[in-house]
């Protein structure tokens, strides 16, 4: 119990919820942040595909003023939002039973929103975020019928706090597929206690989807990403006083809980058997992890290929149109 104590105080005294806290509330708000430009996803970077394209038109909808900001900041993030939905859906289509999505720390819950409403039922989602102004872009289009909204941050989720509210009872029995996007960064870079905690909401065979920002072996070659990423990219949407006022108030203070692709891999290898990386970035990456190769597998082959330009790509592997493979152990 005192680990677990230890480990509620380290997050309550995280920067996410004290010194960041009035950032994420006024870009959540639309106050500040905005882009000079709505972004939306390049169509020549994905597949030519139907339901893709549906899904695609339905998320660009019901975006809110934080995913107008964290889209125009990180490289065709917003184009592997989309196909990670679409692999998302395509998963759960092929279960007999629905899937239960469980969003952390993503802002107003744009994706587990849309997935929970283009389905129909066949996808029920939780979000979650310590911003009130994100529950508010959330229920912007209408309370939707399949997806929930908790307000407070990751670590405030317990099973005894879902089985004490009736609109989230229903996920007491654990998520089949968790996703963590940039969240744990802003806490702490205590990833295997991060880990830990959000794993015991996760089924046994579920999916952990991680979405971060990692910290290079060579710290040259992380700058240079830094810099491609905010002038070969962000300057399409942020005037550079903007970008250069985020660097001084936010980058500095993530660097430091950031962790390298080692340490993740060690973190993710403790709860873990099979771990693949699905997506590079610059410095960012996609990872998915379970203990089911079966269900991994049958995920990870609904992904088309990587919708993001090669010069971006670091990772080997990786390169748009590849096929990640599914490992035994850490990545």
């Amino acid at each position: 119990m005192r680990g677990l104590n230890d480990f509620l105080a380290e997050c309550n005294h995280g920067p996410r919820i004290n010194e960041l806290a009035g950032f994420f509330a006024a870009t959540a708000a639309g106050k500040s942040g905005m882009p000079l430009r709505r972004p939306l996803a390049d169509a020549r970077l994905l597949p030519g595909d139907e339901l893709l394209r549906d899904l695609v038109a339905l998320h660009a909808s019901r975006q809110g003023f934080f995913d107008q900001h964290y889209h125009g900041s990180i490289p065709y993030r917003l184009e592997e939002e989309c196909r990670m939905a679409y692999a998302v859906l395509k998963y759960a289509r092929l279960r007999n039973t629905p899937l239960s999505l469980y969003s952390l720390g993503t802002a107003e819950g744009t994706m587990a929103r849309t997935l929970a409403e283009f389905s129909a039922g066949q996808i029920l989602s939780l979000s979650c975020s310590p911003n009130p102004e994100n529950y508010k872009s959330f229920m912007a289009y209408g309370e939707p019928t399949h997806a929930e909204f908790f307000i407070g941050p990751f670590h405030w989720l317990t099973r005894d706090v879902l089985a004490s509210d009736r609109r989230l009872a229903k996920f007491t029995q654990g998520f089949d597929l968790i996703l963590e996007d940039t969240t744990f960064q802003m806490y702490s870079p205590n990833r295997p206690k991060q880990i830990e905690f959000v794993t015991q909401n996760l089924k046994e065979g579920g999916i952990f989807v991680f979405v971060e920002k990692f910290r290079a072996v060579d710290e040259d070659d992380y700058q240079r990403r830094e810099e491609q990423k905010d002038y070969g990219f962000k300057a399409r949407y942020f005037p550079h006083d903007e970008i250069e006022r985020k660097k001084a108030a936010v980058l500095g203070t993530m660097f430091i809980n950031e962790v390298t692709l080692e340490d993740m891999a060690r973190a993710v290898g403790t709860h873990f058997t099979h771990c693949v990386m699905t997506w590079n970035s610059g410095n960012f990456c996609s990872l998915a992890a379970s203990n089911s190769r079966e269900n991994l597998e049958l995920y990870v082959s609904q992904m088309p290929g990587p919708a993001i330009p090669h010069e971006y790509v670091y990772e080997p592997g990786l390169s748009p149109g590849a096929t990640s493979t599914v490992t035994e152990g850490p990545v």
